[in-house]
């Protein structure tokens, strides 16, 4: 289950939401509001004062706003509205909060660009939620390959499934022809460069959690895979058959309780995937 609301590309998030729909969603953005109050147990907690080790990095949530299979109208789109949307703006809101308190990192604002906004290559971290429904342009297949072989970072979230997993595969063969996706070995140190994880965790979505299962759309068995640039950097996580997203965003709702494991590990994973990929 995942939770949407529209973003206008602009510097500030605007939430449109259509009148029948107004009053539950004001009551869970008041849930959201209330991460003091909300405190979860103690895997979860913030840590008592934040680790010093990567003062004077500096990170933004950049999410991308991208062409996607939709929006021909051929396909229906499902209630949660455009794909790329997913989990805003809970997601990037609490996941700014967490790193802000947990690290020493100067975080700023979450924003929304596409892949051609001018502003792109000032970012070092984009990210891309359901990336197997995206559809990269021309244009935007020659910027966005730039902007990872001058060392920038994209995140792919929350897909899952063989099916999934081939439209995103066409979308990075027409990135990178010549670039193979990768398996990121067990001992990478992007297991270990902040939080000491002993394998790559698969974060269940609350739908998949209220319905006794980690898993998704066929998606059993997790994956973090990437593409390297010519000097063996990871130019992107690929988070295959897992959901960080829904991990962040819904890790300030009391009525979950058990849920809580699964936000943890997506603050512990996101957060080292960012600092990997700030420090290289």
């Amino acid at each position: 289950m995942n939770t949407t609301v529209r973003l206008q590309a602009d510097t500030t998030y605007a939430v449109r939401f259509p009148s029948s729909s107004l009053a539950p969603v004001v009551a869970l953005l008041g849930i959201f509001t209330l991460v003091p109050a909300l405190q979860p147990p103690v895997d979860a907690q913030l840590p008592a004062a934040a680790d010093d080790r990567f003062a004077g990095l500096q990170w933004r949530f950049v999410r991308i706003k991208y062409h996607h299979k939709f929006e021909s109208g051929r396909v229906a789109q499902d209630f949660y509205g455009e794909p790329w949307g997913i989990d805003a703006p809970a997601a990037e809101q609490n996941l700014s909060r967490r790193i802000k308190t947990a690290t020493a990192i100067q975080v700023e604002d979450p924003i929304l660009l596409t892949v051609d906004d001018p502003r792109l290559f000032e970012y070092p971290w984009i990210y891309f939620v359901e990336p197997s429904s995206m559809r990269l342009q021309d244009n935007e297949l020659a910027l966005l390959r730039e902007f990872l072989l001058r060392g920038g970072s994209a995140y792919m979230d929350d897909f899952h499934g063989p099916n999934e997993w081939k439209d995103f595969e066409e979308q990075m063969k027409k990135l990178f022809p010549d670039r193979e996706i990768v398996e990121v070995p067990k001992d990478h140190p992007v297991f270990s460069c902040f939080y000491k994880l002993d394998s790559y965790p698969q974060i269940a979505g609350l739908g998949s959690f209220l319905a006794g299962r980690t898993w998704e759309r066929g998606g059993v068995t997790q994956h973090l895979r990437t593409i390297l640039d010519d000097r063996g950097r990871p130019m992107m996580f690929i988070n295959w058959n897992t959901d960080m997203g829904d991990g962040w965003e819904w890790s300030n709702a009391q009525e979950y309780p058990g849920y809580i494991k699964f936000t943890a590990l997506a603050y512990r994973m996101g957060i080292n995937e960012i600092i990997y990929a700030l420090t290289h």
